[in-house]
């Protein structure tokens, strides 16, 4: 669970992410768990390195740390396809977002709060397709 102070943070650079990209769209990780939970299959991109990928990741998610890789998995899909993207509190994922709207894609959003705020709002997270607790830390201040 999330300490007071790293809930603050995290609010703090969710407010600085939406300021320095405005072009991107978000999506919440209750609204991306409603959606899931209805079945639907958005494209879920982690945008973290593989050791990160490797501690937990969103059930379902493919690894894209670049926006070259993004293309990669992306080949043959249409423009439209719906792509979520997320790292740990959204900063590389948004970024990633950005450079893939300039590529053409269409619909493509980013994970408000990533896989911080969605592994502390109690929703899965795996490793090798089974549920664990844990999400890479990131550096010490976010592993509190």
């Amino acid at each position: 669970p999330q300490t007071s102070q790293s809930a603050v943070e995290l609010e703090r650079l969710k407010a600085e992410l939406r300021s320095d990209l405005p072009e991107v769209p978000t999506i919440t990780v209750d609204e991306l768990a409603a959606r899931l939970d209805a079945g639907e299959e958005p494209l879920l991109l982690d945008v973290r390195s593989a050791d990160e990928f490797a501690v937990s990741h969103l059930p379902g998610a493919r690894r894209a740390e670049t926006a070259a890789e993004a293309q990669v998995l992306l080949e043959g899909l249409p423009p439209d396809r719906e792509v979520i993207v997320y790292c740990s509190i959204g900063w590389r994922s948004g970024h990633l977002a950005e450079a893939l709207r300039r590529g053409g894609r269409t619909n493509v959003r980013n994970l408000e709060g990533s896989i911080f705020e969605w592994a502390n709002s109690g929703h899965a997270v795996v490793r090798d397709g089974a549920p664990v607790r844990e999400v890479h830390p990131y550096d010490a201040q976010w592993g509190r």
